[in-house]
This record gives structure tokens, C-alpha cells and sequence, in this order.
């Protein structure tokens, strides 16, 4: 007769010694990704076009050789190349990718007068992540490694005017599912979409500040409040960690419930 398995015991530190790259890592979402893979034990390198942001994450942490700043511009090949060459080169294994960067508001030109190099710009983020997963996929393949792609909750929901946002979310998306049958069972790829999340005080200490929410700005999350960069940096530590070994291929909405709340006019 087969017996029950045995309580199992939680790594204090999930990430112990892995290595993650957050791209769009100096500020916002990506800061807070960052923050929880040191806090779970792991090394980081974070890539970002502010140089100002990025200097003073490592400053803030002071967390020695854990923590490395590149200056990164996912567009430019060259660049994302010099981004993988600089992980390995600093820490010799790459264990995670977070696909964070990528133009942070939705909304843009009507879509009648968007011009074409616009659009393309709008949708950094996707191309980025294709950039970044191509190249760094030789590594992670190495060390049963784990891929994030920050999507969004817009790629399942609209307002007017944000046609360009939404398509770059939703080939997030779709971009996940089809990279994570491609590269397993080697690499778990998954997305993370979030809701509203203040980055306000997550940013370069010149634009930081305390967002002032309305008591209705909270009551519109069933959770009751706004989200934080830490509850992105909590599931994305999970996702990157083997506590997560089943899941590949899965967008993961954290967005208080408000996706789930009906909402009708006044």
C-alpha cells in the first residue's frame, strides 16, 4: 500500500545562487522584480536605458557583487548581445529572464494618425523579448533555466486608444505559450499581467514621489487596495524558482481581482 508523502519542507531562500536578468529592471515593476530576486537569495543583473535609475538601485541595495547594472536598449541586437555576455562574464550562468521593458503607458495616437515608426516603437516590448529569449536561451537551456514576460492585464481588456499597447501585451502572451513548447522541458516560459500597480515611489530618485489614491481608487480592486511592485516581485519569484517545476506556458493575471468585478455605469 502506497503512503502519504511527507510534509515537505520550504526553501528559505528559493533562489539561493540562481541568476536572474530583469530587463526594464531600474524602475517600477522591473525594481520590484529585482528587489524580491535578492531578497529570495538570487544575483541580478538589471538592464535599462536609465543610467540614473540603475546607479542608484545599486547604490540603495548595497548588495556587493549580487547585484550588476547595463546599460541596455532591447531594440539594438548589439545591445541585448553585450547584456548576455555581460551576466555571463560577471556571474557565469544565467538561471532567469524577465521580459520587463517595454514602453510603460497605454495609451497613444488615434490609431488613424499613428505613424508606422510609432507603432513599431509601441510595441518594443514584444520585440525586445524575442531579442532577449533568443539570445540568453543557450544559457538558461544549460541550467534548467525559467523565462517571465511582463504582459499585461490589457492584453485581455481595452480602453479606446491603446490599439498599440495591447497588441505588444497580447504577443506577450501568445509569444509565452509558443516559446514555452519550444523550449521545454529545458526552460519554463511564463507571463505575468498585471493591473494597476502605483511604481510611482519605484522610480529614479529625482521623479520619485508618494501617489495620492483615492479611497475609490482602492475600492475598485476586490482586494481593496491598489497593487505594489512587491506583488509582481513575489510571483515572479515563484515562477522563477523550482517550486513552480508544473507550470509552463501560463499567463498569471495579479491584479487585485478588478478583471473579475463587474462594473456597471452610475
Amino acid at each position: 500500500m502506497s503512503t502519504v508523502p511527507p510534509i515537505a519542507t520550504w526553501p528559505a531562500a528559493p533562489l539561493h545562487g540562481r541568476v536572474v536578468l530583469v530587463t526594464g529592471g531600474a524602475n517600477g515593476i522591473g525594481r520590484g522584480i529585482a528587489q524580491a530576486v535578492l531578497g529570495a537569495g538570487g544575483r541580478v543583473l538589471i538592464g535599462d536605458l536609465d543610467v540614473e535609475a540603475g546607479q542608484a538601485c545599486l547604490a540603495e541595495w548595497q548588495r556587493g557583487d549580487d547585484a550588476a547594472f547595463q546599460r541596455l536598449d532591447i531594440t539594438d541586437e548589439s545591445s541585448v548581445r553585450d547584456f548576455i555576455a555581460v551576466a555571463l562574464q560577471r556571474f557565469g550562468r544565467i538561471d532567469g529572464l524577465v521580459n520587463n521593458a517595454g514602453i510603460a503607458g497605454p495609451h497613444g495616437t488615434l490609431l488613424q494618425d499613428m505613424e508606422w515608426e510609432e507603432w513599431q516603437r509601441r510595441l518594443s516590448s514584444l520585440h525586445g523579448a524575442f531579442l532577449c529569449s533568443k539570445h540568453a536561451l543557450p544559457a538558461l537551456s544549460a541550467g534548467a533555466g525559467a523565462i517571465i514576460n511582463i504582459a499585461s492585464t490589457r492584453a485581455w481588456q481595452s480602453e479606446a486608444h491603446s490599439e498599440a499597447y495591447a497588441a505588444a501585451k497580447g504577443g506577450l502572451v501568445a509569444f509565452t505559450h509558443a516559446l514555452a513548447i519550444s523550449a521545454g522541458p529545458a526552460v519554463r516560459v511564463n507571463s505575468i499581467s498585471p493591473g494597476w500597480i502605483s511604481t510611482d515611489a519605484w522610480q529614479a530618485p529625482s521623479r520619485r514621489h508618494v501617489p495620492q489614491y483615492s479611497a475609490t481608487d482602492h475600492a475598485q480592486h476586490p482586494v481593496g487596495r491598489v497593487g505594489e511592485p512587491e506583488d509582481i516581485g513575489a510571483l515572479a519569484v515563484y515562477l522563477l524558482s523550482s517550486l513552480s517545476g508544473f507550470s509552463t506556458g501560463q499567463d498569471f493575471i495579479v491584479d487585485g481581482g478588478m478583471t473579475r468585478k463587474m462594473i456597471y455605469a452610475d
